[in-house]
This record gives C-alpha cells, sequence and structure tokens, in this order.
C-alpha cells in the first residue's frame, strides 16, 4: 500500500529538453528539490525514465516520460538504533563525529541495519533531508573500515553550504595512512584520474576515463625499512581515492584486502602477520583531521580525531621502535 506521505508526479520531455541532463531537468521543475537531492532519489530508484533506472547523468529524449517519487520521511523507513557514537562537536546545524571501523555510513545491500545513519536518527531527529531517505544528512562518506572524522548536516541550509565547499575543494581533509615500502623523497603528488574497473564493479583503478584525482602525501615515520607512516591530504574526494593512488604507486595501504598486498607478499619478504593479526583486521587509514567554513558562523573550524588504538598498535608492531603520534 502507497504510504500517505509519498507524492508521485511525472513529465514528458518536449523538443526544447533534449540533451538536458535529468538531474537539471527536474531541478528546474521542482524548485524546492536541489540538484543533489535529485541525484540521490536516482540512487535510490525513486526516478525512473520510460520506467527504467538511469543515471543522474542521462540526457534527454524528446518523448521520454519521467517519473519521480519523493518517499516519505526517514523515520516511517528506518528505525533508530541505539549506537555509541563518538561525537566531537555538535550545535544546531552540524555534528562532527570520529567514525570507529567497521561502521557502515548507511543503509545498503548486506547493511540494513546497524549503520551510522540508524544511529544518527535515533540521537536526533533533525537531520537534512538532502541526502535522500536512506543518507539524511550525510554530506560525504569514508569506507567501512577507514575511520576517523566525519561531518554530518543537521539541516538544509548547512547540506547544501558543506556539499559546496566539498565540490570546490575547500574542505581540508588529512589522513593517516601505513603504507608498505617507504615512497622515494619526502613527500609527493599523485594526480591520476579514477574510475570504477571496468571488470570489478565494486572496485575502482586508475584510468585514463576517469574523474581527476589529486593526492598528496608526506613521510611522517619510516617504520624500518618497510614500512612507512604517511600523511595524506585529498585535494579531490573519489570512491576509495588514497587506497587507489597509493597501490598503483606501490605504496599499498598495509591490512587493505581490495588494493593492497596479499599473504604472499609477507612471506617473500620474510615476515609474518601471526603476531599483528588483532591489529590488521582492515585497511590502516585514518581521517584525523576536517576543516571548513561553519555553515552558520561561516568562521573556519578545525577538528582532530587521534589515531585508533588497532592503528597505533599496528604502527608500534611494524616499526622498529614505539611511535608516538
Amino acid at each position: 500500500m502507497e504510504n500517505a506521505q509519498e507524492r508521485k508526479c511525472s513529465f514528458q520531455a518536449e523538443t526544447a529538453d533534449i540533451d538536458l541532463r535529468i538531474d537539471s531537468f527536474l531541478s528546474a521543475k521542482n524548485h524546492d528539490l536541489t540538484r543533489s537531492r535529485i541525484q540521490a532519489l536516482i540512487r535510490d530508484g525513486h526516478i525512473k525514465v520510460n520506467k527504467n533506472h538511469v543515471k543522474p547523468s542521462y540526457r534527454l529524449r524528446v518523448g521520454d516520460i519521467i517519473e519521480l517519487i519523493l518517499p516519505p520521511s526517514l523515520p516511517y523507513q528506518l528505525n533508530p538504533e541505539p549506537l555509541n557514537l563518538s561525537i566531537i562537536y555538535e550545535d544546531s546545524y552540524i555534528i562532527v563525529l570520529d567514525k570507529p571501523p567497521g561502521l557502515v555510513i548507511h543503509p545498503a545491500p548486506g547493511h540494513k541495519e546497524g549503520t551510522l545513519v540508524h544511529g544518527l536518527i535515533y540521537h536526533c531527529n533533525d537531520l537534512s533531508g538532502i541526502g535522500g531517505v536512506m543518507r539524511p544528512g550525510i554530506v560525504h562518506r569514508l569506507d567501512r573500515n577507514t575511520s576517523g572524522l566525519l561531518v554530518v548536516a543537521k539541516n538544509d541550509k548547512a547540506h547544501n553550504f558543506l556539499s559546496s565547499q566539498f565540490k570546490n575543494g575547500l574542505i581540508n581533509k588529512r589522513y593517516f595512512a601505513l603504507v608498505h615500502d617507504i615512497p622515494e623523497g619526502v613527500e609527493g603528488r599523485i594526480d591520476l584520474p579514477i574510475s570504477r574497473n571496468p571488470i570489478k564493479r565494486k572496485e575502482m583503478t586508475v584510468s585514463p576515463k576517469g574523474k581527476r584525482a589529486i593526492t598528496e602525501w608526506r613521510i611522517e615515520k619510516p617504520l624500518s625499512d618497510r614500512f612507512a607512516l604517511l600523511s595524506v591530504t585529498i585535494k579531490t574526494g573519489r570512491t576509495h581515492q588514497i587506497r587507489v593512488h597509493m597501490s598503483h604507486i606501490g605504496h599499498p595501504v598495509v591490512g587493505d584486502p581490495v588494493y593492497g598486498y596479499k599473504n604472499s607478499w609477507w612471506r617473500k619478504n620474510n615476515l609474518s602477520t601471526d603476531d599483528i593479526q588483532d591489529c590488521l583486521k582492515r585497511q590502516m587509514l585514518h581521517s584525523a583531521y576536517l576543516a571548513f567554513i561553519h555553515p552558520d558562523t561561516e568562521k573556519y573550524v578545525e577538528f582532530h580525531a587521534p589515531i585508533p588504538a588497532d592503528m597505533e598498535l599496528a604502527i608500534k608492531k611494524l616499526g622498529s621502535f614505539p611511535i608516538k603520534i
């Protein structure tokens, strides 16, 4: 049965609409919906063209029938769940939290409950709706097994303000990454496009057909002659960007199950993971610093998150001596 709060509307593309992107077309038709909101609705399957799923980049043809479903508000879709959220800062506009490894950001196939979103709607019920029914308040994401700082929007003004900063590269994000071997030089810059792997669709790869991605790294500490702790800054926000870039240049993130070295590398280098298995259950990547202009005060704000226990233990065990961060 259709939920009473669900709204539907449809449009037919005319000659003047030829070659328009569907997200641009719909944002012009619905002034109360931003393009980012429309893109989220498309990804969630709430917008179809000729009864088919499309991408936000789909370009219209004469006669296309566009169907738009505005789903009910999130509390009627997801059940709030109490989670132990590590909140660093909160006001009426934003929440900044330190995400632990293993926590999925939003519901997806295989992760219908226990996500950050479930915990957020339990913590507060006034999140921005721009991210869509399944992604309220979510302005950016971290991989499931990447830890660290994340900012969440509590209202639409904050969401739009922060999204604009992300889009224009004005958000300052810095990570700590534990990588294999020691890169040449003290610092470096990787400017290589990234796209989805044409064969393994859940993975990303460096490809000339991809979108531009810029990663800057600096060695914080060499650990023996086989590992290094890097400080990494990303100027763009592509999926798996740091993991893909570091792997591409021959210095994959330690513990990365997708882009990293397998057991054969450890055996070849006469190393064993037996004594560090407890702290190498995920990629050793942590979002340690996040800075942006606050959507209300418009002042520059900075946040820090210490390296988590599992990563700190890995650094100590892989190094020739204890490391203090």
